[in-house]
């Protein structure tokens, strides 16, 4: 075996320069039978010289100058080239370079790719495009039971994350977050009636997709974003107080809002020092921190009846004075008052890893600068080796046939596919970045 490292085919001679190979090769096998008329009467017809790229060899692009016999047939007149089963003839690659691309687009940018393998970005897209759209024809994830639907902005735009919350995983994602396109893709779900809990965040459109496709599902709001709204409630005031602040203290507040930020009991002494200084300066912002942690607090309760009384006395204590600030908080609580304390009834179900989402997408934006949403997406769902599969049961028994001897089922039970994990997809995102 030479350098080239397949089988039947001669390298007649080598060029080499900084950057790339350029090896002229033949492949040493040839036909017998016109593809024509069948007949075995063929004659060789002179030689054509064409290019094919293959896999990089010591960093460097290869290119094979590949010298192709024509034939021509004695029965028919008809002529036709010789047969190249190592190449593709649409992409002029061989097919082993082709695999190569196939997977390596999958996880890094168009352009290093085509960089490596000395083709054009519009060539490594295409092929990106039909490798995407033939794994989409058999990749097959299952129904989560508990199905996840998340926002996220995306290229500018807000789009609509499907997730496993129990595998925790990405099961699609979505152009954008419209009911329509909510409903046609619920609509698509095998095994609808499996789905048993829906997390989302309080977007209208969602509550009224599921419940037109699945009203069988209970929605739960998703715990982070009721608490976030806390936050930003307190935010809201810290701000007013900061407008009236010097410029110096003005720095000072905003450089010690994380303090304000974290829960009471999760503060250093250093930091509840620096909290208590701002609190008693500020009744407000102590009123509004106050708040912000009794809110937080409803969470812990054991039952919903609990939670909802907490709530109601929480309620009960705002300020008049900081009424107009909760008020998106109390708003939400109302509108959403069934789905937000339907947390306690399924033992806190919640979107535990919608943080770390979050960074997927971050990520995902960085290292996906210049592509389209298509080619994002189809890195989120089909990243090789990130799968989170279930092998099915052991067979402990298999047909025989009449002399007794087992022969394997015809047809195996697939290996459940619950969707790319995202800790995985993070840490794999994150190489990339750092390439």
């Amino acid at each position: 075996m030479n350098i080239l490292n397949l089988p039947h085919w001669t390298i007649l001679s080598t060029d080499e320069s900084d950057h790339d190979y350029r090896l002229t090769v033949q492949y040493d096998t040839h036909e017998a039978m016109c593809p024509h008329c069948f007949s075995m009467k063929v004659s060789r017809f002179g030689k054509l010289a064409q290019l094919y790229m293959d896999l990089p060899v010591h960093a460097k692009r290869v290119g094979l100058n590949v010298q192709r016999q024509r034939y021509r047939c004695e029965n028919c007149g008809k002529t036709f080239m010789q047969s190249l089963p190592d190449l593709d003839e649409k992409r002029a690659v061989t097919k082993r370079l082709l695999k190569y691309i196939q997977q390596e687009s999958l996880k890094r940018t168009f352009t290093s790719v085509a960089e490596d393998v000395g083709l054009t970005e519009k060539t490594i897209r295409n092929i990106f495009k039909e490798h995407v759209a033939n794994i989409a024809k058999t990749v097959v994830f299952a129904t989560p039971e508990w199905l996840g639907i998340d926002e996220l902005h995306l290229l500018k735009k807000p789009r609509c994350i499907i997730t496993n919350v129990k595998e925790r995983t990405v099961v699609d994602l979505l152009i954008n977050r419209n009911k329509p396109t909510v409903v046609n893709y619920l609509r698509t779900l095998a095994d609808k009636q499996g789905i048993q809990l829906v997390t989302m965040d309080m977007w209208q459109p969602y509550r009224d997709a599921v419940t037109d496709v699945m009203p069988h599902a209970q929605i739960i709001v998703d715990k982070y974003h009721i608490v976030r709204m806390a936050n930003q409630s307190m935010e809201s005031v810290r701000k007013v107080i900061r407008a009236e602040l010097t410029d110096r203290q003005r720095r000072t507040l905003m450089h010690d809002r994380h303090i304000l930020l974290r829960r009471r009991h999760e503060l250093k002494p250093a930091d509840t020092m620096i909290l208590q200084s701002w609190t008693g300066t500020f009744p407000a912002l102590r009123a509004s921190y106050d708040l912000k942690e009794s809110f937080m607090d409803i969470w812990q309760s054991p039952t919903r009846p609990t939670a909802e009384a907490s709530y109601k006395t929480w309620r009960e204590s705002i300020p008049s004075e900081l009424e107009s600030a909760f008020k998106p908080l109390t708003l939400a609580m109302n509108n959403w008052h069934t789905e937000i304390f339907a947390y306690f009834n399924h033992g806190g179900a919640t979107n535990a890893y919608t943080e770390a989402l979050n960074g997927l997408v971050k990520l995902a934006n960085k290292t996906g600068r210049g592509y389209s949403f298509d080619a994002i997406r189809a890195k989120l769902l089909y990243g090789i080796g990130l799968h989170k599969q279930q092998k099915p049961p052991y067979q402990k028994q298999w047909p025989s046939d009449r002399l007794g001897r087992d022969f394997p089922p015809v047809d195996e039970p697939m290996a459940t596919n619950y969707g790319n994990d995202i800790s995985t997809l993070i840490a794999e995102l994150s190489e990339e970045e750092d390439e």
